[in-house]
Parts: structure tokens; C-alpha cells; sequence
């Protein structure tokens, strides 16, 4: 009676014919066995299914580091050549597009990157923070500044960059010390007496 009841429990297949088993649960009756691990393995020769788990374990801190770090250069590169074509139809003028990207971008890019690779690295040590808050105390009001008493073509040439170390700065602040630095602006616009809103 015992065996009977064992064997009807069972999926059972007559002479013939084949159960199906997903892949997946092949796989995991597989490691779950431990088969795979009494057998010697050449690092040279694995599989296809065992390298994709290590690339999904993780990144090694460096990739990570590159890949962190362009996920901010890219934003901020565009945000850059936004702002350089924004300041030309300020003042009326057409930008010229190849003009501007050998000019401005190919100069700007690399430093960029390289700026950010290595403060996104640190952003959230005091000293950094500290950085940050200090270049946004720095440049926001120096953009506020330029944009009401500047002289046009200064104003071109710098505001720009200045924009993007200002938003850059701010992306990277915590909530309070970026909520403080807009303040900051925002009083030294007033006790100026500077338009912040065009």
C-alpha cells in the first residue's frame, strides 16, 4: 500500500513520452544538487550561464565609478551646449553650431568629466560638501551679477559655464546646505538690488 501511494503521487510518464521541465528549474535542480561543484573546473572554460551570473553579481567599484560618473557628464555636457545656445538667442545673434562645438565643447568635455569622476567619488564626504557649497556661494552670485550688470559679450563667454558649475553644484549639495546657498542668492539679489527673474 505504501508504494502504491508513493507512485501515485509522482507525475508519471507512460512508455514514450517525456515530463517537460522548464529550463529554469533544471538549472535549479542542478545547483541545488551541488553536482556542479564536485566537479574540476578550468577557469579558462565556463559557461555562458555562469558568466552572466558573475556580470550580474555586480560591477567591479571602478566601472561603477565610470558608469556613476557618466550618468552626471552627459546631463551636464548638454547642459552646457543648452546654455551656450540659449545666451546667443539672448542677444539676437545665430549660434553657430560648429563653431561652438570646437570652441567650446571639445575644450569643456574633458574637463568636465575628469571635474566630476573625481568629486563624484567623494560627494558625500564633509570636505566635498563643504566644496560644493562654497563653488555654489561663489558662482550663483557671480551668474546673478553677470546676467543683470554684465557686459554682453562677457556675459556669452561666461555664463555658461558658470550656469553648469552652479546646477552641477546644487545637484551634488545635500537638501540643506542647497536649500542655504539658494537663500544665500537669493539675499544677495535683493541687498543688490539684481533681477533674478527676467
Amino acid at each position: 500500500m505504501a508504494r502504491n501511494r508513493k507512485n501515485h503521487d509522482r507525475p508519471t510518464a507512460e512508455a514514450g513520452q517525456t515530463i517537460d521541465i522548464p529550463e529554469h528549474e533544471q538549472w535549479r535542480i542542478i545547483k541545488e544538487s551541488g553536482v556542479l561543484k564536485q566537479i574540476p573546473q578550468d577557469p579558462k572554460s565556463t559557461t555562458v550561464n555562469e558568466r552572466a551570473e558573475d556580470e550580474e553579481e555586480g560591477l567591479s567599484p571602478f566601472a561603477e565609478e565610470v558608469f556613476n560618473s557618466m550618468m552626471l557628464v552627459i546631463p551636464m555636457s548638454f547642459m552646457l551646449l543648452l546654455m551656450e545656445i540659449l545666451v546667443h538667442f539672448q542677444y539676437g545673434r545665430q549660434p553657430d553650431y560648429l563653431a561652438i562645438f570646437k570652441d567650446r565643447m571639445l575644450a569643456s568635455v574633458p574637463i568636465i568629466s575628469v571635474f566630476i569622476f573625481y568629486s563624484n567619488r567623494y560627494k558625500s564626504h564633509l570636505y566635498m560638501q563643504a566644496g560644493f557649497f562654497v563653488l555654489a556661494c561663489i558662482v550663483g552670485p557671480r551668474l546673478v551679477w553677470l546676467i543683470n550688470r554684465g557686459n554682453w559679450l562677457v556675459v556669452m563667454r561666461q555664463s555658461p559655464p558658470l550656469a553648469t558649475a552652479w546646477i552641477y553644484a546644487i545637484v551634488q549639495l545635500n537638501l540643506l546646505p542647497a536649500a542655504l546657498n539658494l537663500i544665500i542668492v537669493l539675499g544677495f539679489g535683493w541687498y543688490k538690488g539684481l533681477k533674478l527673474i527676467p
